[in-house]
């Protein structure tokens, strides 16, 4: 393990520690829309490939956990923030153990796992790798690796060449701040330093995102059979879904008919999306 990779981990836990007890009201992913989309995905993941025990590498304060415990028999949860497992959920019928521990070097000790997750939680490593081969040595064979939400390069490329001050609408200097000048709004609101925080998101605001062809090429290159790639929320999307003067639910059936399209101009239209995810099979 390098200093590089152990300081990454260092920034991960000084960050996700201080902003633990608020982590569920302030990242994205807990959007009651996201929440539905990832439901959705990982119910069908469980019932097409009968999975009963899952592997969630970064579980951070247990998102998945909560999602999938209803429908699995047992969880392993891992993290190495102990703040942020401290807040997860055990409660239900599913069997739910959790482990303080770097994803890239975790052992369970010979176990097989039907799936293994990563959701939002690639961007935090100085090396994907690793977790990879760890998601890769646990998993049956025909297991599947989910992960999503994470920074699409093409997207953040796009954001990155902006000028702050430019006379752009609203919808796009407001992800110009939370792209490009993120780390100052965690700095404000959670007096964590600029350079721990990109530190501890540095595939994100060290490296940029990641590209699908290069995830791709290193997935195959630990021994995964096919990956199939999914990108998601465009730019101006939560514009169309909270419009004023319609129904929520009418904003999100005319946000999904634009998602609809713009997948099927995919890959013309991937720097439009923030995000990237795949599902990997063993």
């Amino acid at each position: 393990m390098t200093a590089e990779y152990q300081d990454v981990i260092k920034a991960n836990i000084a960050l996700h520690s201080r902003m633990a007890a608020d982590y569920n009201t302030c990242e994205p992913q807990f959007r009651s829309e996201n929440i539905d989309r990832t439901e959705n995905i990982l119910t069908d993941l469980i019932n097409k490939n009968q999975v009963k025990s899952i592997l969630d590498l970064g579980c951070g304060t247990g998102f998945v956990i909560d999602i999938v415990k209803k429908n699995v028999d047992e969880i392993y949860g891992v993290d190495v923030t102990q703040a942020m497992l401290d807040r997860i959920d055990r409660t239900g019928n599913a069997k739910i153990s959790i482990f303080n521990h770097d994803a890239g070097s975790f052992d369970a000790g010979g176990k097989k796992f039907d799936m293994v997750t990563a959701y939002s939680f690639l961007h935090h490593l100085y090396d994907v790798e690793p977790v990879f081969q760890t998601a890769y040595k646990h998993l049956k064979e025909g297991g599947v690796f989910y992960a999503d939400q994470d920074p699409n390069f093409y997207f953040w490329d796009s954001i990155n060449q902006l000028e702050r001050e430019g006379d752009y609408h609203p919808v796009v200097k407001r992800e110009i701040e939370m792209v490009t000048y993120k780390d100052e709004d965690i700095q404000a609101n959670f007096g964590v330093e600029t350079d721990i925080f990109n530190n501890a998101e540095y595939q994100k605001n060290i490296k940029g995102g990641f590209r699908e062809e290069e995830l791709r090429e290193k997935l195959l290159g630990v021994g995964f059979k096919s990956v199939k790639f999914v990108y998601y929320w465009y730019i101006g999307q939560a514009l169309i879904i909270n419009q004023l003067g319609l129904p929520k639910e009418v904003g999100l059936s005319q946000a999904d008919f634009m998602d609809d399209i713009l997948q099927k101009l995919l890959p013309v239209s991937k720097n439009l999306y923030k995000y990237i995810g795949f599902v990997a099979t063993k």
